[in-house]
């Protein structure tokens, strides 16, 4: 297949996984929904991160407990070796679970794996990622993922009936992303989230490089604490996609919810200097342990 018949096809597949986002707010955002490739490429990804880290840190525990009985101790005589045992099969609980979970409630919405193939976890309402959405997602992953390699690595050894209708169940989980168009897991359906791309362009205008209007637009504080995180991230979006129709309608909501009037034309210029404001205004709360998900907080 020639460069050009292969981009042709790639650019089909992505407009295949098009989709517009309709945000609680009213605004429409086109986003990409993730191939089920690179899906998978994360979480394989993912997987190998995690066992390496496992095993980084048994080698850990094991050098420390090695260094305890040179002293003399005895594993069922030492306390201290009791408790790092405990401290092993306790990490062991919890990084299956805590990994994915403190990744994905970041503020990327993402694990490293799913960051280097580019993809992030959003709520399919258009509404804020909340803890209970990506708490949901991941306790399907036992069933989705983890019970079914451990019978692919030979932890169970059943047959006849109960065999086959295991291997269905467990086909029926593994193979759900193949039979929608929107390559959800079964976890996705119950926590209502889908895995879209994240794009890494640069806004039009960089912030770094972009003239500096926060002095031509001055806004208080309380004006800026209306809004938080999400609210900050959906203006970004709204930015890097630089649609005329969008960006007046979130100046609109804006203007309309701080009490402000702008001119025509003056769109863009004032989201740009209430995004820096707003960045900047999040960022020092947080320096001192306040954080602020969105405007509901």
């Amino acid at each position: 297949m020639s460069a050009h018949h292969a981009h042709a096809a790639m650019q089909a597949d992505r407009s295949k996984r098009a989709r517009t986002l309709v945000t609680p707010e009213g605004l429409s955002l086109p986003l990409t929904v993730g191939s089920r490739g690179a899906r998978a490429g994360a979480l394989l990804l993912d997987l190998v991160i995690l066992l390496v880290g496992i095993i980084a840190v048994l080698v850990l525990f094991s050098a420390i407990g090695f260094g305890l009985l040179d002293i003399g101790s005895s594993p069922e005589a030492s306390p201290v070796l009791q408790g790092l045992l405990v401290l092993a099969i306790l990490f062991l609980f919890l990084s299956r679970y805590g990994y994915f979970l403190w990744f994905e409630l970041g503020p990327r919405a993402a694990t490293p794996g799913k960051r280097i193939v580019g993809l992030r976890v959003a709520a399919r309402d258009g509404g804020r990622l909340t803890a209970e959405m990506v708490l949901a997602r991941n306790l399907m992953r036992d069933i989705e993922v983890f019970v079914p390699a451990f019978f692919l690595l030979g932890g169970g050894q059943n047959s006849g009936a109960f065999g086959l209708a295991t291997f269905i169940w467990l086909a029926v989980f593994v193979l759900f992303p193949v039979f929608n168009k929107d390559a959800l897991r079964a976890g996705d359906i119950v926590a209502g989230t889908w895995v879209v791309e994240a794009r890494h362009a640069k806004l039009k205008d960089a912030m770094s490089v972009a003239p500096d209007r926060t002095r031509d637009y001055r806004f208080e504080e309380a004006e800026l604490s209306v809004y938080g995180e999400h609210e900050l991230q959906v203006l970004e979006r709204v930015l890097r996609q630089d649609r005329p129709e969008s960006l007046r309608e979130v100046a609109e909501a804006i203007t309309g919810k701080i009490g402000w009037q702008l001119g025509a034309g003056d769109e863009r210029e004032f989201l740009e200097a209430f995004y820096a404001a707003l960045r900047g205004h999040l960022e020092s709360n947080m320096r001192f342990g306040k954080r602020k998900r969105d405007k509901f907080s």
